[in-house]
């Protein structure tokens, strides 16, 4: 519990002399400007190095794009928010605009290599598939097929495929099941 205190006393103290550097800074005091950027580099820092522990060549960098914004940005910091929620939304899309263009980067430079197996397929296999199921259904008489090509194949409702073929709704449902089942006996024969 008291390191817990502890930790909340450092922050409220840190974010408060965060606060007054940058409202002496806005106020023209240059020393306390270069004073609230050097401060908050360092917390900044360890922010990214937390975060980018896998690339430690990245948060100088981050630090620095960050440090940029804030400077850009910071007429738009309203003095009764907290100074750090708004840095660290900054730092957070900085990081995030890190990731993306990384991600991108690395997809950009994936070997192919990788990858030619989806080349190496093609469509015959969908092909020799399709003929194969069409073989399957064209033994069956068409009590079971129709049902099973309107509604499996095509994804037809019951309803349409009643309508469509001019069977009754239940007749499709046990045509449907009748010659699934037909169909599995099949399969299980040439096996």
């Amino acid at each position: 519990m008291e390191r817990i205190k502890e930790r909340d006393t450092r922050f409220t103290t840190s974010e408060n002399q965060l606060r007054e550097l940058l409202m002496q800074g806005q106020g023209g005091d240059a020393v306390a400007y270069h004073l609230f950027l050097k401060v908050l580099s360092a917390h900044l820092r360890a922010y990214f190095r937390k975060r980018l522990f896998q690339h430690p060549d990245e948060v100088e960098d981050l630090v620095q794009e960050t440090l940029l914004a804030v400077h850009n940005q910071r007429h738009t910091y309203l003095p009764d928010q907290p100074l750090t929620a708004w840095v660290y939304a900054i730092a957070r899309y900085k990081w995030v605009d890190l990731l993306r263009a990384r991600s991108s980067r690395e997809a950009l430079t994936d070997p192919l290599d990788d990858e030619l197996e989806v080349f190496a397929s093609s469509d015959t296999e969908a092909m020799e598939a399709k003929k194969d199921l069409n073989k399957l259904l064209a033994s069956l008489p068409d009590r079971q097929r129709l049902p099973i090509v309107h509604v499996k194949v095509e994804g037809l409702s019951v309803v349409e495929a009643a309508q469509l073929t001019g069977m009754s709704e239940s007749a499709v449902k046990i045509g449907v099941h009748r010659g699934l089942k037909a169909l599995a006996a099949r399969i299980r024969e040439t096996k």
